[in-house]
């Protein structure tokens, strides 16, 4: 799973709980260097109403705490078009959620999604940067901060201390969802290369320091 963040642009509306806003907008570049074009989601938001698939709204991208539906989600010229209803009535954290929303103590929205293949290619004009054509939109939360790097770094350095080593793909998939652009998270995957094979003379410990190195 994938992510992409926007800045919280939403307006509340009349029924309590309701808002609408842009979960993701066309031609802007996110922190790890994908831009979204116009025509990204149309074919999942089809495939999704045909197979009755609902796209969950979630709180922070935790699937076991879905705080309100989505009554509309749509493509238009700026951007995906997202109308919602928090569950204020029967769901205390989506109480607190709507509460945060209309103080504006909520930073944004993200969309968690997966991309086919054939999906994304480099920019033309932009170095470093991918252009996603095509998304499969799984689910929108709503986010305190986007792209938590501090989470990422954790969710590795749980990896390493269990032996669980990703591999150096992988690894370096991880830096570029956490905000990292495609030539530094290639060189930082790279540097940390004898972490992720195992190799016999790296100790854990020279490990985790090189994610402190990483993250410091």
């Amino acid at each position: 799973m994938k992510y992409f963040d926007l800045s919280m642009e939403t307006k509340a509306l009349a029924e309590p709980g309701e808002f609408e806003g842009y979960a993701s907008t066309f031609g802007n570049v996110d922190q790890g260097g994908d831009v979204v074009m116009r025509g990204a989601f149309l074919e999942s938001i089809k495939a999704s109403k045909a197979a009755n698939r609902i796209i969950p709204m979630l709180w922070q991208h935790d699937q076991h705490e879905p705080i309100g539906v989505w009554r509309e989600i749509k493509e238009d010229k700026q951007g995906l078009f997202v109308r919602g209803k928090l569950l204020i009535d029967t769901d205390p954290l989506a109480k607190r959620t709507y509460g945060l929303i209309q103080e504006g103590a909520i930073g944004g929205m993200s969309i968690g999604y997966r991309i086919p293949v054939g999906g994304a290619g480099p920019d033309p004009k932009r170095r470093d940067v991918a252009q996603l054509k095509t998304v499969d939109l799984r689910e929108v939360s709503l986010v305190t901060m986007p792209m938590n790097i501090e989470a990422r770094i954790t969710a590795v350095k749980a990896a390493l201390e269990s032996g669980m080593l990703p591999t150096i793909r992988e690894f370096e998939e991880i830096l570029r969802d956490a905000g990292f652009s495609k030539s530094l998270a290639a060189a930082l995957a790279s540097a940390g290369k004898p972490h992720l094979r195992g190799e016999p003379e790296v100790k854990a410990d020279d490990a985790l320091r090189f994610l402190e190195r990483m993250r410091g």
